[in-house]
Parts: structure tokens; C-alpha cells; sequence
């Protein structure tokens, strides 16, 4: 059994998050699959932007950087150059990676680069004040859209894969033991890797949409979750509101660094610190 507290910083709690908020389960597993793994807090460095998903490092004792709105996946870049030895995991939102962070989101899958992404998708900017997201779904409200949004939202995992992701998964909070699995597989692959993780936001969400009760929340994601396999054979109808989860892109493909590392040591030039 996974000894939580080794990994957290537990004097900065209480949590700030919500009740009801699912990012406390996604801690959890994230704690768990490390434990798994075997990893010590020196060989991780956490990465976060701006949003409520990104005040998760600030509670897990290990390297961590919380960066400005939209650049969590540059600064990781940046640390995974730097110091390709660590395991570099960024944590962010909807909102954060795939609005103002969506350049930088795609680029990082096109090159490849080793580092793992954990996204929270509540489908709303949750702490900034309800406004629209991406992956907002038409018709639901939000802040900036009090009649409903008409735009179409980011499939993200697609948007992942197309970009050339190594790995892509999506699970959703109802099923922690499943995100824990996936999150593992995740770190340990080699290559950009990206599991979207459907969690609640019952205040600036639920309170719009209904239902805003916690448990109904939880207990609607995981009636709409449907393995990736039987969604494909749902009926266009029900396909709409399904939430197909599992693994959609598991690849092994050159990855950036050592790429970066190959050209250098062939120009003669000094070969970046793990890489020797």
C-alpha cells in the first residue's frame, strides 16, 4: 500500500481545492503509480501553469515548478533538455493546455519530447472564474456564455494523437485504480505522453450545468465512460454523450532529447548531463 504521505508536503494543507473537486483522486493516483514505479523524489520534476489543477506540485515534495499561464509544457521542455535524467510530469488543464498553452501543447507532441502530461478536464476554466474552455461542450453555460457556447469543443485526445503523441489514454475519476494504471504506463513510456483525466468541477461547472451535486457528478462520468472499443460501435446518438476511455496511441518512436544528444556528440560538442 502506497505510503502517501513520503510524497507530500503536508504542511501545506489543507487542500485548496473544492469540495467535491475530483483533482484530489488524480493526486492520488499520480502518488500511487510514482510509488510504483520506484522512483525517489530527487529523480521527478513536476511542472504546472495556471488553473486548479496546476496547484497540485505545490502539495507533492519533489522538484517542482509552477510557471505562468500556459507554459507549463515550455518549462518542462526546458528542464527535460537540460536534465534528461529526470522524469519530467506536467500538470495542467483544459483551459491552460489547449487554449493560451495550445501551441506549445501540439509542438511538444510533434517533436516527441520525453515528458508525460497529466490533464485535468473539468471542461470549464474552473478557478479564473468560469469562462468557456476548449473542451467545453456546446450547449453547456459557463461564465462567458450564459445562453450556452454554440462552438464546437477539442477532442483532446485526438488532437494529441494527430499531433504525434507516443502515448495517449483518457480515464476518468470514477475509475482511480484504472488512472492510476494508465498514469504508470505513461511515465514509463519513452516519448511525449499525455493521459486526459475527466474530473468534476461542481462549483463554476456543476452549479451551470446540473447536476452540481459531487456524487451525481462522479456517478455521470462513470455511466458515460465506455471502453474505447464499444464506443466505436454505439449508434451516432449515444455516441455523443459517451466518454470512450482507455488507450488510444501507444507507439515507440524517436524521442527528442536523445535525438539532440545523437547530433551533438556527432558535431563534438559536449554530450548534456545524463546522457554520457
Amino acid at each position: 500500500m502506497t505510503d502517501y504521505n513520503q510524497y507530500l508536503r503536508l504542511d501545506k494543507f489543507p487542500l485548496i481545492w473544492c469540495p467535491g473537486c475530483g483533482d484530489g483522486i488524480v493526486l492520488k493516483a499520480i502518488l500511487r503509480a510514482i510509488d510504483r514505479i520506484g522512483l525517489s523524489r530527487d529523480e521527478i520534476c513536476m511542472v504546472s501553469g495556471i488553473g486548479c489543477s496546476s496547484r497540485t506540485p505545490g502539495y507533492v515534495d519533489v522538484n517542482t515548478l509552477h510557471t505562468t499561464h500556459g507554459r507549463a509544457i515550455t518549462f518542462a521542455t526546458g528542464v527535460k533538455m537540460t536534465r534528461p535524467d529526470l522524469t519530467v510530469i506536467v500538470v495542467t488543464g483544459d483551459g491552460d493546455a489547449t487554449a493560451i498553452g495550445g501551441n506549445h501543447f501540439i509542438h511538444a507532441a510533434r517533436r516527441n519530447i520525453d515528458i508525460t502530461v497529466l490533464l485535468y478536464n473539468n471542461w470549464i476554466y474552473g478557478m479564473t472564474g468560469g469562462q468557456v474552455s476548449p473542451s467545453t461542450p456546446a450547449g453547456k453555460r459557463a461564465s462567458t456564455a450564459p445562453f450556452g457556447s454554440f462552438e464546437p469543443n477539442f477532442d483532446i485526445v485526438a488532437l494529441a494523437a494527430g499531433a504525434g503523441a507516443s502515448f495517449v489514454a483518457r480515464e476518468t475519476v470514477a475509475k482511480p485504480l484504472v488512472l492510476d494504471k494508465l498514469i504508470e504506463r505513461a511515465i514509463r513510456k519513452k516519448g511525449f505522453s499525455l493521459v486526459e483525466v475527466m474530473t468534476p468541477c461542481p462549483t463554476t461547472y456543476g452549479r451551470r450545468n446540473k447536476p452540481a451535486d459531487p456524487v451525481e457528478m462522479v456517478l455521470d462520468l462513470k455511466e458515460r465512460s465506455v471502453a474505447k472499443g464499444r464506443a466505436e460501435e454505439l449508434p451516432e446518438d449515444e455516441r455523443e454523450n459517451a466518454i470512450p476511455t482507455g488507450i488510444f496511441v501507444d507507439l515507440n518512436k524517436p524521442e527528442y532529447t536523445e535525438q539532440y544528444a545523437a547530433l551533438v556528440k556527432r558535431l563534438g560538442g559536449p554530450v548534456p548531463a545524463g546522457r554520457a
